[in-house]
């Protein structure tokens, strides 16, 4: 007896134009070895965008695909796409910022909503690591004179430098970290920046009466102002939500120590980059170390260019080739399971919170 013809569609959506994010042939077949026979799986050929918002107009491929969809698995979901799926119950974003997806169309249908929290946790937290070592150790100085043609070991054996400069290389185990974001990533940098010595001091909307791993403890918004004063790093690694868009502003940048770094891979929004920008010119900060920024591409006349206190990098603390997608296929993978079982799925998105 045969078996019966397919009734549910999964279209997955992810040859990235971008090649580190383009579905790889092993992630493609390792999900039609998990497919049911009651399920069918439709790879989309077409290139699409791996920014996460689906901005760009979709592929004709992927619009025909989405038609009797029923679960989409995909960097964004472009209006045109939530149009053309009558049937959509499921979207799996393979990107963890997703506040743009949250459209009124898209809630108006209820239509669950995950995200890829947490996979790209490991490489992220390594950026956080080289951007803080990059300062604590000068090398900011180093090639700086390497550019000159300088050998000049007095900045690492006799530091005699203003407030906010090079004072002597310092570790890790010296510092106090504040994480603003718990979850995934602050949670992979906690654990790593511990391992070293550090002490970590979490921040998220309510203060946790247990600290979870890595962290000495977890405070709510109230109590941002007091430990920004105590910090040696700062880490931002929330996404953007109105709860914490210019969370750290021009006064709030002004109770940093001079000698306290700066490390962004949340979302631009999450600090205000002229204060930042007027605070790294006057002296007023070690550093900054910054994957996201207000504009991107960031424009050519910005001043963060030119700082010989900040380092830049372009939107690329994510990127790993290796690594993302076994875990994002697992993610996605245990959801699938979850979904056609009727149990409750990891990463769902809270339209309110936004993430």
């Amino acid at each position: 007896m045969s078996e019966p013809a397919p009734s549910r569609v999964l279209v997955v959506d992810l040859n990235s134009s971008a090649r580190v994010w383009a579905l790889p042939p092993s992630a493609a077949a390792r999900l039609r070895e998990a497919t049911p026979p009651d399920w069918e799986v439709r790879v989309v050929d077409a290139p699409t965008v791996s920014d996460g918002d689906g901005g760009r107009a979709p592929s004709g491929e992927a619009l025909a695909a989405v038609r009797d969809a029923e679960v989409y698995f995909g960097f964004g979901l472009h209006p045109a796409l939530l149009a053309g799926a009558p049937r959509l119950r499921w979207v799996q974003s393979a990107a963890a910022g997703v506040r743009s997806l949250l459209s009124p169309e898209l809630l108006a249908r209820e239509i669950v909503l995950t995200n890829a929290a947490g996979v790209m946790a490991i490489p992220m937290a390594e950026y956080v690591l080289a951007g803080v070592l990059h300062f604590l150790r000068g090398f900011d100085v180093a090639l700086a004179q390497q550019r000159a043609g300088t050998w000049d070991r007095a900045p690492w054996v006799e530091p005699a430098a203003p407030p906010g400069g090079f004072s002597g290389p310092r570790e890790i185990g010296e510092c106090r970290a504040l994480i603003v974001g718990v979850r995934g990533i602050g949670a992979a940098v906690a654990e790593r920046l511990t391992a070293l010595g550090a002490t970590c001091v979490g921040v998220r909307r309510r203060p946790a009466a247990e600290a979870p791993p890595g962290f000495a403890a977890v405070i709510g918004q109230d109590g941002l102002d007091a430990e920004l004063a105590r910090a040696d790093l700062v880490i931002l690694a929330a996404p953007s939500t109105p709860e914490t868009e210019r969370l750290l502003d021009a006064r709030r940048l002004g109770l940093l120590r001079p000698s306290a770094i700066v490390v962004n891979v949340g979302r631009g929004a999450l600090v205000d980059e002229g204060a930042l920008v007027d605070a790294l010119a006057a002296g007023r900060l070690r550093g900054a170390v910054l994957d996201v920024m207000d504009v991107e591409p960031l424009p050519g006349d910005s001043p963060l260019w030119r700082l010989p206190n900040v380092l830049l990098t372009p939107h690329v603390s994510a990127t790993s080739a290796a690594g993302f997608w076994p875990r994002m296929l697992d993610v996605f993978l245990d959801n699938w399971t979850r979904w056609r079982r009727g149990t409750p799925l990891r990463n769902v998105v809270d339209p309110a919170a936004g993430y």
